[in-house]
């Protein structure tokens, strides 16, 4: 590689070393406050998608337990000292959104396996989610190393 690309390479590889961890707990709380946010104020693209899947609670209680649920989440992604808990709450939930793949087939997909509706892909985006976490939670915990530092 060139001498000055390399150079560049390396200052913006470092960079992003330095900054993505927080770039992704800020880009993670985000979704969660926002998306969090919209359920109990009945403006969430996926209350009638929640409503039909977990339709053995009262909806307006699932709706809120799960809004405040995903605030919690994302104020928890954003104060350091209560990161480990927001991966906790992040890493119960989730797999719960999976569940309309398998209870309500016919407004996941298409065409089955493969041919995702809008509601199915927006159901597998969560796979992004998790592995999202998974980082940041890999980032949690000091080398015993530098604990005595």
């Amino acid at each position: 590689m060139i001498p000055w690309i390399a150079s560049i390479d390396y200052r913006i590889s470092a960079w992003m070393d330095k900054y993505c961890q927080i770039l992704m707990r800020i880009s993670l709380a985000l979704i969660f406050i926002w998306f969090g946010l919209l359920k109990p104020l009945g403006m969430s693209p996926e209350e009638e998608l929640i409503k039909r899947t977990v339709y053995f609670f009262p909806p307006d209680i699932v709706l809120n337990v799960l809004g405040c649920w995903e605030v919690a989440i994302g104020i928890g992604l954003l104060y350091r000292p209560l990161l480990r808990l927001a991966l906790f709450l992040l890493l119960i939930e989730l797999p719960g959104t999976f569940l309309p793949l398998i209870i309500l087939p016919e407004i996941c997909f298409h065409s089955i396996p493969f041919g995702l509706s809008l509601e199915g892909q927006y159901i597998v985006k969560n796979l992004f989610l998790i592995a999202a976490a998974f980082v940041i939670g890999s980032k949690v915990s000091r080398a015993p190393t530098q604990l005595n530092h």
